[in-house]
């Protein structure tokens, strides 16, 4: 029998601290070992609790959560979990603790309507038993993250095959996309489509933060915008992406609301609408990511002659969204994170 995963709670707010503890000690397998109140704490109880993982508030007094975090992924790295308020400077800070080596983050409107709580100590819960019991890989931490060269791009002397290059992630999904994005040409001939699950108030952030890491423009998109080379367009939270060809030949993006699903933006719904506007001119990618979403998307590009690449086992946070669509039969090929650029240049 599998010992009980081992969970350090820290937040500075009792009422948090509280919260969170009784979610996680009603779930069979998951024991809460202990609780601080700052950073300084944290790091602390790390040492002496050996938890088996850590979920963190950021804004504490003393020593916040990313000081704290950046001092355990130095001494003695293990899964951390933000809790994230949902503001703008909360999502700033959350994008700098998955650069600093944080797992992944939930929100932190744990005093709100019984539906969002149900659905994050559903969220919280799985996330403690998927990272609690997975071998910690300590190499993926930056001190700092900077600029990266691009990779060259030679231009054929034809037309390119590939005129749009979709990509799907979820769990793990913002760092491994600062391993992708950064390192494609300012000249990269065709438009490219983030889909990332996140939270509303995170997607543009996160869209800010490739910008500034990137050679290419990174923006989060807006109803109607046009699909252009070089450019990359990430899905805002809350909303659909899809792509409709117009008359005058132009790609442009439509959000919407409908339908209400548990991951919005789907990747599904994007990657079917790039399958039924560019037809085999498509690229999909899928990373890594819980669940499935996306295998209907990347098996909608395969339909129509679209090419289709998957991140490996080994580089994947969660191997989740890429085994699926693997299995299912529509990949052409599994490569590894640290090679899916220099391979999507090369699929163009």
């Amino acid at each position: 029998m599998l010992s009980p995963i081992k969970v350090l709670v820290v937040d500075d707010s009792a009422f948090i601290r509280k919260t969170i503890m009784g979610l996680l000690n009603s779930e069979p397998g998951i024991h809460v070992v202990g609780e601080g109140v700052d950073g300084e704490d944290a790091v602390q109880k790390v040492k002496t609790l050996l938890p088996d993982i850590v979920t963190m508030d950021i804004e504490m007094p003393r020593m916040n959560g990313l000081e704290a975090l950046k001092i355990i992924m130095r001494e003695r790295p293990i899964p951390v979990i933000m809790v994230s308020s949902l503001t703008e400077s909360g999502a700033r800070e959350t994008m700098m603790a998955l650069e600093y080596g944080a797992i992944d983050y939930i929100p932190k409107n744990l005093s709100s309507n019984i539906t969002n709580i149900v659905h994050i100590k559903n969220d919280l819960i799985e996330k403690v038993k998927v990272f609690g019991r997975k071998k910690f890989d300590a190499r993926g931490i930056v001190k700092s993250v900077r600029a990266v060269p691009p990779l060259d791009y030679c231009p054929p002397s034809g037309k390119n095959k590939i005129n749009i290059v979709i990509i799907g992630a979820s769990t793990g999904g913002p760092k491994a996309l600062q391993e992708i994005i950064p390192r494609l040409p300012k000249n990269f001939p065709c438009g490219v489509l983030i889909v990332q699950h996140m939270l509303p108030v995170f997607t543009s952030s996160f869209a800010e933060r490739m910008k500034e890491l990137s050679h290419i423009e990174v923006r989060e998109a807006k109803d109607r915008d046009v699909v252009m080379p070089g450019l990359a367009l990430v899905a805002p939270g809350g909303s659909h992406l899809r792509v409709r060809k117009w008359p005058n030949g132009e790609y442009r993006i439509k959000l919407s609301k409908e339908p209400p699903m548990l991951h919005m933006p789907s990747v599904d719904i994007a990657m079917e609408s790039v399958a039924q506007a560019y037809s085999e001119h498509a690229l999909g990618v899928i990373m890594t990511g819980m669940g499935q979403d996306g295998k209907e998307g990347m098996k909608a590009i395969k339909g129509v002659k679209g090419k289709t690449v998957a991140q490996d086992e080994a580089s994947s946070v969660i191997f989740g969204m890429p085994k699926a669509a693997i299995e299912s039969g529509c990949i052409d090929k599994i490569v590894a994170l640290e090679k899916m650029a220099e391979e999507i240049i090369g699929m163009l």
